[in-house]
């Protein structure tokens, strides 16, 4: 598993390989309502503590993006305003797809030699290259290292993913803003 996550590919036989996504949902107590704001929880912190350290530390250091879903009021719901149209978004993914392969340098046929054609792909020595932070940013992070706990996985993460956030924001270095984005994707620890 951990090898699949690190090279993005899943060995169907000896000569294909498929990219995988992996998305994982959780609730986080066993009845399923710690954190409603409608129904209790029945658990106890002791239970509810056990549950959610069911999926071990290294394993949630690897996902990207946590998001919390609360639930949803009717009202919010049936709402006639307007949102985003799938059009839009997909217009500024792909803006920022096309960003990416031109800072790696991805040639018409999508690869690189080094395999690395997007922001996930980077190793630490792409990090460095492209995911420099000013000192506000810098300041975060340290902030965030120390408050979050974060690896050293995480932090390339977290870079990494404020360096995509950039990029569909249509910025060419990564703000203050796009780092509190990432990081707030992180899991928090110590729910109870």
């Amino acid at each position: 598993m951990v090898r699949i996550l690190y090279d993005h590919r899943l060995i169907i036989s000896h000569n294909n390989y498929s990219l995988i996504c992996f998305c994982q949902a959780l609730i986080s107590c066993p009845c399923g309502y710690y954190g409603d704001p409608i129904k209790p929880c029945t658990c106890s912190n002791m239970v509810v503590t056990k549950y959610q350290k069911r999926i071990s530390g290294p394993l949630l250091d690897r996902i990207d993006i946590h998001v919390e879903v609360p639930r949803v009021e009717y009202e919010k719901l049936s709402q006639s305003r307007l949102r985003e149209s799938s059009a839009t978004v997909r217009e500024r993914v792909e803006a920022a797809r096309q960003r990416q392969r031109r800072r790696f340098g991805v040639g018409a046929d999508g690869v690189r030699p080094d395999g690395v054609t997007c922001n996930a792909d980077m190793r630490p020595a792409e990090v460095r290259k492209f995911c420099a932070l000013d000192e506000t940013g810098r300041s975060l992070m340290q902030t965030a290292m120390s408050q979050l706990q974060l690896s050293a996985r995480a932090y390339h993460r977290v870079l990494k993913l404020a360096r995509t956030i950039a990029d569909l924001a249509g910025s060419e270095s990564i703000g203050p803003s796009h780092l509190a984005e990432a990081l707030q994707y992180r899991p928090r620890l110590n729910m109870i």
